[in-house]
């Protein structure tokens, strides 16, 4: 955030501070939507996160955790112009962190929560879009969500697999996706909603399915009712078998050159963990990955949720959003696709540092309002 002026003289001083902003101050207290044109809080977003789910470092604590909000404050400002402030909270309590945002909500434009774990994360989000009347948004969850299926569309372009316009069941890859939190079931949503039908969820414990009497949570339940409509029991191994997408949001080397040697010919494999992800690159494509994507920088497609949350936010910002709406990610997400207009196996994303990107997707978040 900068001055628009600088402060240099009693007049500017007495406009910037006492008296002048009483007449400001009146003016809102009289018609509360005047705070919109009168004050910055329409391009402010509070970036809130308990500490409890960071990176792939886990639950290391707010402090800990102040490093990457200060990091994506910086991200916001420098793609979309927004200001940004990183809010760590000492409680990892849901009903505590609801009210805390509620608070101080009244300072912001938008709410993006980071880092929040899972499934503490779904009940936060969802109360504070039914409570407060500006946008909230988990980008561990959305943004992933919106970027992976971005890179999706362009790969199934480069592999002539079909697309979600697409009628026939049996014309539909068959996708797995390695994790059940927060961004593995927004991943699931995303593309339930564009018609890909044949998805199967692996956890800790294995597949996902209705056979599975040990689900403790209200999204797993969730996946198990709308995915792996076979009921197919067994393992990520098992999962893989002739699957033609893999995308991992779990952990770490869990994935084999076997397993991708089982599955379909030509498969599309986003191994998204990070730092390390379920299988090297490099190890994908020598196992015949036709395109292999990651959360590195040091290898090409990278999917990284800036190319995401800083034009979305900027969208909504500038619409006045209340919501950012299902219709406005999946905006979101066939404008950062139409950024590369002839995908190929190394370049399915633009570059997360590709300037202009932000503002083609907060255009398109604009008009979805």
């Amino acid at each position: 955030m900068a001055l628009t002026e600088a402060i240099s003289s009693r007049e500017i001083l007495s406009k910037t501070y006492t008296p002048g902003v009483a007449t400001a101050a009146l003016d809102i207290a009289e018609n509360g939507k005047h705070v919109w044109d009168l004050t910055g809080r329409r391009n402010r977003v509070a970036i809130v996160s308990d500490g409890s789910a960071v990176l792939g470092l886990g639950n290391i604590g707010p402090a800990a955790a102040l490093p990457v909000m200060e990091g994506k404050a910086a991200l916001f400002k420098e793609f979309a112009d927004i200001d940004a402030f990183p809010i760590v909270l000492a409680t990892q309590e849901t009903d505590a962190i609801i009210e805390i945002v509620k608070g101080i909500a009244p300072s912001f434009g938008g709410i993006n929560l980071e880092d929040i774990a899972a499934p503490r994360c779904f009940e936060i989000e969802e109360r504070l879009k039914r409570e407060l009347e500006i946008p909230v948004f988990h980008d561990d969850q959305h943004g992933t969500a919106i970027v992976v299926l971005a890179a999706l569309m362009n790969a199934l372009k480069v592999a002539r697999r079909s697309a979600a316009c697409s009628t026939s069941r049996s014309d539909m890859p068959r996708i797995v996706i390695s994790g059940a939190g927060a961004a593995g079931t927004a991943i699931a949503r995303i593309l339930l909603s564009q018609g890909f039908h044949t998805i199967l969820v692996v956890d800790r414990k294995g597949i996902i399915g209705r056979y599975r009497d040990d689900l403790d949570c209200e999204s797993k339940t969730f996946l198990a009712a709308v995915t792996n409509p076979e009921n197919i029991i067994g393992g990520l191994a098992d999962a893989l078998q002739s699957a033609d997408v893999f995308i991992g949001v779990s952990a770490p080397n869990l994935v084999t050159k076997a397993m991708v040697r089982s599955m379909a010919k030509n498969p599309i494999v986003f191994a998204l963990a990070n730092p390390d992800p379920e299988i090297m690159p490099d190890d994908a494509r020598d196992a015949g990955a036709m395109i292999v994507a990651s959360g590195r920088s040091d290898f090409p497609n990278q999917v990284n949720n800036l190319l995401a949350f800083p034009g979305i936010f900027r969208g909504a910002l500038d619409a006045g959003a209340k919501k950012i709406t299902e219709e406005m990610k999946i905006a979101a997400a066939l404008s950062l696709a139409a950024c590369v207009p002839e995908p190929c196996p190394e370049k399915i994303l633009p570059d997360p540092l590709e300037k202009g990107v932000a503002m083609r997707v907060a255009e398109a978040v604009k008009k979805a309002v």
